[in-house]
């Protein structure tokens, strides 16, 4: 039976896992007030990944987060894994917010957001272009009530353009961004990420476009809208095939594991069967990766100095590489890796990655009290701010948790109002038991 690569990193490294730091444990407190964008008051009114992951980034690092659901609940609730009732998902994208229903295509429920939002300082909405405006609550004309609001819209392919009413997904993106075209072997087909890859890296850029926002609030004294469209971010990220296309006339294809800017780049077996990465992208970090093979011949040729070179005898370099790596376990070559100070590591599974020394020593996985999981392990808090740290304060809403919280408490509606909300279908009629779906 193959050896799972954390073992073997931590045999190489000498590091038994049960000497290994314990998992970070968070509680299920409030925890306002806390953190780098603490006093930020966020209403999150997107559904599934990309608005609300661009929520959940300010609501780590300190902000109180609004999400606001349809009664019928969001979407996420009901995609993918779920245990006891309770997604998965809904719980690693929703964390540290506190939860509200209501429907705003009612103008009953679209009046109540723009209450919420007269003391709000962002807005983050994944409606279709169009949709807000129809309902009542054009962005301009929230601004204008509230001078200092920052919006987030986040869409498949932006407020302006050809396609910009078209339904878009992190799928789409994936493969209008030209991801899904260099993504895979030569010989076969664009491949698609198994996750969110495109959603996800529009929420890291919508936190940042809030956040540059912000702060030139803070010296025009005026919020504004960020128009974020899913596939632009992944698409800024995939290099200089734009550049490369401009200039030489070349269309960057697949090509594997293997990277066509430099050489060596590959995944290589051991023989215990683990997949390991090599990266030898600087010359310096080549020369040491063949040194640690043993063929400090192949790192003296004149072909060597060059990325061209070095590309072009690219199946030599894999060749040499992988014939050592195949003759030793993992923690072996890690080892001799490590001596050398070349670069390499094992290709970790989510099992791996539980089990890996540098996780548990940096605390990057953190365990959420939840009242029907137990204890739920998730992604802890990015970046690291050394002065003022990011933490997981309360666990994702139930649908409809805090209604009364907010509606009653904040907004000063009475029981009554409560009560003729529910009755019209504009909030959840109560809220939801833990975890359960709506």
């Amino acid at each position: 039976m193959p050896t799972d690569p954390a073992d073997s990193l931590r045999a190489a490294a000498g590091t038994p896992g049960a000497q290994s730091a314990p998992l970070s444990t968070i509680g299920a407190a409030p925890g306002r007030g806390e953190g780098a964008l603490a006093g930020l008051r966020v209403v999150d009114a997107a559904s599934l990944f990309a608005g609300p992951l661009a929520a959940t980034l300010l609501a780590d690092h300190g902000a109180d987060v609004l999400k606001v659901e349809h009664p019928s609940g969001d979407a996420l609730r009901g995609l993918g894994w779920s245990k006891a009732g309770a997604s998965l998902w809904w719980e690693v994208v929703n964390r540290n917010k506190r939860g509200i229903t209501l429907k705003l295509s009612d103008a009953r429920g679209a009046q109540v957001l723009k209450r919420l939002l007269l003391d709000a300082d962002v807005l983050v909405e994944s409606f279709r272009p169009g949709t807000l405006e129809r309902w009542g609550l054009d962005p301009a004309e929230l601004i204008g009530a509230n001078p200092r609001l920052v919006v987030l819209r986040t869409s498949g392919f932006g407020q302006t353009g050809p396609y910009a009413r078209r339904p878009g997904f992190g799928t789409l993106a994936e493969a209008m961004s030209g991801f899904a075209h260099v993504n895979g072997y030569a010989d076969g087909p664009p491949t698609l990420p198994p996750f969110a890859l495109a959603d996800g890296l529009a929420g890291v850029t919508g936190a940042f476009g809030v956040l540059s926002a912000l702060w030139n609030r803070q010296h025009s004294g005026r919020g504004q809208v960020v128009d974020l469209a899913i596939y632009e971010p992944l698409y800024w990220v995939l290099g200089a095939q734009t550049t490369l296309y401009d200039q030489l006339g070349e269309v960057q294809g697949r090509s594997g594991n293997r990277a066509p800017f430099t050489a060596p780049r590959n995944t290589y077996r051991t023989k215990d069967e683990i997949w390991l990465a090599l990266s030898g992208s600087s010359q310096s970090t080549a020369e040491r990766a063949l040194r640690a093979v043993g063929r400090g011949d192949l790192g003296a040729a004149a072909w060597f100095s060059s990325h061209a070179g070095r590309l072009a005898h690219a199946d030599e370099l894999d060749a040499a590489i992988g014939g050592f790596i195949a003759q030793r376990s993992a923690a072996e070559v890690v080892k001799v890796f490590e001596e050398h100070e070349a670069a390499i590591t094992p290709v970790l599974d989510a099992h791996g990655i539980a089990e890996d020394p540098q996780y548990r020593a940096r605390q990057m996985i953190a365990r959420v009290a939840h009242p029907l999981l137990g204890e739920v392990a998730m992604q802890n808090v990015v970046p690291r701010l050394e002065a003022t740290p990011g933490r997981i304060a309360r666990r994702a809403p139930n649908l409809g948790e805090h209604n009364r919280e907010v509606l009653l408490g904040e907004l000063a509606l009475d029981e009554h109002d409560l009560e003729a909300l529910a009755v019209a279908g504009v909030v959840a009629h109560r809220a939801a038991a833990p975890g359960a779906d709506a």
